[in-house]
Formats: structure tokens, C-alpha cells, sequence
């Protein structure tokens, strides 16, 4: 089968496909996995109205997650500061959901990971919060780049840290017939 990419992103000026603010008392695992839900119908809806033949849309969220506080992307560098600050010298989930939008419907599945952040000093945030890497990620941090030199355990998927775990999207890939190996 063919894949092409439709990717929903937010664009200076533009609304946002999505608004990713979670609803009063709605849990992380529900959060991130309506994310993913409402991300791929979104896809789905666009390959309809491109009028391209009906092809499987995954959509995707990932989340940080410390004592129950859900983490979005930081605001400005002040919020990222904060959040770095509050994940420093902790262990903290990683939750990303992915759902699979497809002619017969959506299925869905959570990666949770547990991720230890070494403690870090005032002069660590900074820098690394001046680099602007903390942008645009959950948490504020991206396990991928600098912010791996912080990461002292990582229990689970990192590939679902990054924000695509591949074991579930390749088992949700397989269930319709798609192979990706």
C-alpha cells in the first residue's frame, strides 16, 4: 500500500486543527488517547474532502505526565523553565496515544512510559531552555535531542517518548493488513 503524509501542524496566523486543553478531571490516558482520536479523524476528514482514495489516517499525542499534573508544550521560556524545574531529579510518564483511522473504524492504543530526569542545576535549565529545543514538545523537553543527556532511566518505549511508539503503531498497522516490516 502507498502512504502519503498529511500532517496537521499549527501555523503562525492560523487556527489550530486541534486545541489540546484537557477537560476538568479528565485523565491523562483519556486525554492523550482523545487526542490521538480527534487528530486522525481530522486526517481522515481531509483525505475525504481531497477526495483521495480512503487510505488509513494514524493520529498521535503524547503527554507528560507528574503526579497526575498533565504537561502540555510550555508556553514561553518561562513556562518551560518551570516545567524542566518541576521533572528535575523526578521520574514522570511519558503517555503517547495513537489512533488508526481506517474505513472500518478507529482503534486505538497507549505507549506509557517512565522517564527519570537526573537533577538538574539552575545553570542546566537555562541553557538548555535558551537552545529553544524545549519548544513545541510535551513537557518541554525532547528525549531525541540535548535533553537526552538528562535522562538517567527510561523504562519502556523510546520510541514513544519521541512521540510515535512504533511496536503499537506497527500492531495497529498489521490488524487492517499493513505490514511496515
Amino acid at each position: 500500500m502507498e502512504f502519503e503524509t498529511l500532517l496537521l501542524r499549527e501555523a503562525p496566523g492560523r487556527t489550530p486543527d486541534v486545541v489540546e486543553v484537557p477537560d476538568a478531571a479528565e485523565a491523562a490516558n483519556d486525554y492523550v488517547t482523545r487526542m490521538a482520536r480527534t487528530k486522525a479523524e481530522i486526517g481522515w476528514q481531509r483525505v475525504r474532502d481531497r477526495k483521495l482514495a480512503e487510505r488509513p489516517v494514524l493520529g498521535a499525542d503524547t503527554e507528560v505526565v507528574l503526579d497526575g499534573a498533565i504537561f502540555g508544550k510550555p508556553r514561553n521560556a518561562g513556562d518551560a523553565t518551570r516545567m524542566i524545574r518541576r521533572l528535575s531529579g523526578r521520574t514522570h510518564l511519558v503517555m503517547t496515544a495513537i489512533a488508526l483511522r481506517h474505513a472500518d473504524g478507529t482503534e486505538t492504543a497507549l505507549s506509557t512510559t517512565r522517564v527519570t530526569i537526573r537533577r538538574l542545576g539552575a545553570d542546566d535549565i537555562e541553557r538548555y531552555v535558551a537552545t529553544h529545543e524545549p519548544f513545541d514538545k510535551a513537557g518541554g523537553y525532547a528525549v531525541q535531542g540535548r535533553a537526552a543527556a538528562f535522562v538517567s532511566r527510561l523504562a519502556g518505549s523510546y520510541t514513544g517518548v519521541v512521540g510515535l511508539p512504533l511496536y503499537e503503531a506497527a500492531t495497529l498497522l498489521a490488524q487492517i493488513g499493513i505490514r511496515v516490516v
